[in-house]
Parts: structure tokens; sequence; C-alpha cells
């Protein structure tokens, strides 16, 4: 109740601009026209509503339709969570341990990261989603997820109702000669005739419709699993960027330690608990988090320290390796590519081959970093940001001028 309240309430009516964004316009209309495009096409020309299947599938498409939305809205209005501006941890010696960020006037918390579209520092950073105009992070990762979860299973059901209303219209309607197929689309299907005919507007409107909910099947259902798979690992997408440069930094400089990422409860079905619960609440403050056995509260925030002070993990060079358009979901660059290309508002870049990029987070299929506009390696220089796909680059040999280790943490090869 107290997140619904939230939900009617808000805690700002400035909030209410997050519509008015192309991200929440798309979706909602998607959902719109799906949800009302199978409502009609199921109580005029399929399902009728005297049935008593008519009436319970008309119940459940409103009952989809209500929960996407509800579980959509939490996400975007309930928002993910802000560190407060000028937090500092209590014990003032845990500071050494943490980044200030220079924005908020705060020490960023544990697991939190600062985002420039909401100009916070949010808690439990998964990313800024374009689609709800706001970030996923501490206390929306729940609601979003589910989201993501209803939205594909809603518009299979969608997709059933305009294929089956497609079919039962227009299987006495086709007749087949021998070089041609015709459609009369004035005969009637059912007896008595329905309200209003099963014309070509409707047959139109109803092709169109079942496109949108098959695209959105798809590209939300692929999203829904990746979500899955690291709330199972207790993760965020940041963090698994985070895990990854651990280990290339423990690997080149050949260390003899083993970096555990210290927010897994070591099952995933504890792991599943820390952002499903009954009351809806995730669990914890946002700000200080339970941790595996043998881990310190601030061993993520230690890595990301060491890796800042590491130039070569903190920018990992790249050498372009095939051309990229600078397409947002290329066709070209394999299937996973296709269907995992960041939700997000950052653009992409396009890449020749030969040019090279410092890499400074990515996902499995997708690096962030700056493309070097001339072939130095110095800072500073003139570059662009953006992302691109990983197998259209190769991480490139050391450099033994830009690779220089850390005194004392560079064993002898």
């Amino acid at each position: 109740m107290g997140t619904f309240c939230s939900v009617i309430k808000f805690e700002n009516l400035q909030e209410l601009k997050r519509l008015c964004h192309w991200g929440p316009i798309i979706a909602l209309g998607v959902i719109a026209i799906c949800s009302t495009m199978a409502m009609i096409d199921s109580v005029l020309w399929y399902w009728p509503l005297h049935t008593t299947g008519g009436s319970v599938n008309f119940i459940m498409l409103i009952n989809w339709t209500v929960m996407i939305l509800y579980n959509y809205f939490n996400a975007m209005f309930v928002g993910p969570g802000f560190v407060p501006l000028g937090w500092k941890p209590e014990n003032s010696q845990d500071t050494m341990y943490l980044q200030y960020c220079k924005v908020c006037q705060a020490y960023k918390a544990p697991r939190s990261h600062h985002c420039r579209k909401c100009n916070r520092c949010v808690m439990k950073m998964d990313h800024h989603c374009p689609w709800i105009n706001n970030c996923c992070g501490y206390q929306n990762h729940a609601s979003f997820t589910l989201f993501l979860l209803l939205a594909p299973l809603g518009c299979i059901h969608a997709a059933f109702i305009f294929v089956m209303t497609m079919y039962t219209q227009l299987y006495n309607r086709l007749s087949f000669g021998w070089n041609t197929v015709k459609i009369d689309m004035s005969a009637a299907r059912r007896d008595p005739a329905p309200i209003v005919p099963f014309g070509l507007a409707a047959f139109a409107a109803t092709l169109f419709a079942l496109g949108l909910a098959l695209g959105t099947t798809i590209a939300v259902g692929m999203l829904f699993f990746i979500q899955m798979k690291i709330i199972l690992r207790n993760k965020t997408s940041i963090e698994s960027w985070i895990e990854e440069k651990a280990k290339d930094r423990i690997q080149y400089y050949q260390l003899d330690e083993v970096f555990v990422f210290p927010y897994d409860m070591g099952s995933r079905w504890k792991n599943f608990k820390q952002v499903f619960t009954w009351s809806g609440v995730p669990e914890g403050d946002g700000l200080e988090w339970p941790i595996r056995e043998g881990c310190h509260q601030y061993s993520l925030t230690i890595e990301q320290l060491k890796q800042k002070a590491d130039k070569r993990v903190r920018s990992v060079r790249y050498k372009v390796i095939e051309d990229y358009s600078g397409a947002c979901c290329p066709l070209n660059k394999g299937i996973k590519t296709f269907f995992t290309s960041p939700c997000t508002e950052e653009p992409r870049i396009q890449l020749q081959k030969g040019e090279f990029i410092l890499a400074t987070r990515g996902l499995r299929y997708w690096l962030y970093g700056d493309k070097i506009l001339d072939d130095s390696f110095i800072e500073g220089v003139s570059r662009i940001r953006g992302w691109f796909p990983r197998n259209c680059v190769e991480k490139c040999p050391c450099d033994t001028e830009t690779d220089q280790a850390p005194e004392g943490e560079k064993k002898n090869r």
C-alpha cells in the first residue's frame, strides 16, 4: 500500500515531466495499441463477451494491462533511490575506501554510481533506462524486472488473439486459383454478422498490432533474461564490468590474489530475495549491504579505487578489426549483438578498421568507451564517446610505455 501511495502522491510533481520523453511515449503507445486492439478484436470478431470463454479472456486482457502499467509507473515514479546529498559514512575512517562525488557533495555509498542524466548518485545503480526515463536501481529493480516479465507475457496473449482473429475472419474469405489467391473482405464470418465488419482497415490495424506484439515479446523478453541473470548473481550491469576489469588487473600483473564478488550470497535463492520480497520493499537501506563470509563491506569500492589508480585497467585499449556503421541494432554483427543492444540514450560510435578505442565499461556483447582521434595514447586528446560491439575490436597487446605496472605490484615474468 505504501508503494501505491508513493505512485499516486509522488515525491514531487516535477516527476510528471518524465512522461514528456520519447521513451515513455513510445512504451506507453505500444502498450495502448496492443491492449486496445486485443480487446477490440476479441470482443467484436473472435471471442464475444456473451460466452464464458470470451468473458474470461477479456478479464485476462484487462489484468495484463493493469499489472504492466502498475509496474511500469512504479519503476518510473518510485525511482531507484538516491544517495542523500552530503552523505558520509558514520565511521569517518571509512571515507578512505569511498569515492567522493563533487556534484552531489557526498561520498558514494557502496554499489552507488553517479548518473549524468539524473544528476544524482544512484543507489545500486544498474543503468539509466530511456523507456522509463529514469534509472534502474535499488528501489525499483523489482518493479522494472516484473515489467520486463509481464510485458512479453501480455504481448504473447495479445498476439494469439490477433492471429486467431485474422484466421477465423479470413478462413471463409480465401479463394485459390491456379496462380492467384483472392480475399473477399466483404464476406461476414459470424452469423449473425458482427456490429462492425472485419474490413481492410481492421485487418491492417490487427496486422500492425501483431508486429508490435511480436517485436516487444522478443526485445523485452531478452532484457528480462539479462536482468534475471544478474539478479540471481546479486550483481548489476556496472558491477559485472568492474568484476571483469578486476580479473583483468589480477591476470595482467600476475598477482597472488582472487577477486571474490562480496555481495553474492552463495545461493541463487538468497540473491533473488535481495531484490524480490513479499512486501515489495527491497532488503536493506541502499547504503549498507549484507556481504558473504570473508569479504569486506568495502571490497568492491576498494577494487574500484585500485582500478582508478591503474590507468591501464581504467581504460582498456582495443584495436578496431571490423568496420561498424554506428547502427543501434546492427543486423550484420550477430544475432546476440542485435538483441542485446544497450537500452540507453548514450550514442553508438562509428568505427573503421585500424582505429583505437579506450573501453571504460561494457556488457557481454557491447563495450563503451572513447575513440582516439589520433594515434596518441595520452589522456586529454580529443575523443568521441559511445557504445560499440565487442566483436568489432580486439585487445591491444601490452604497450611497454603506457602499461607500466604500479611500483611493487608487477611480478617478474
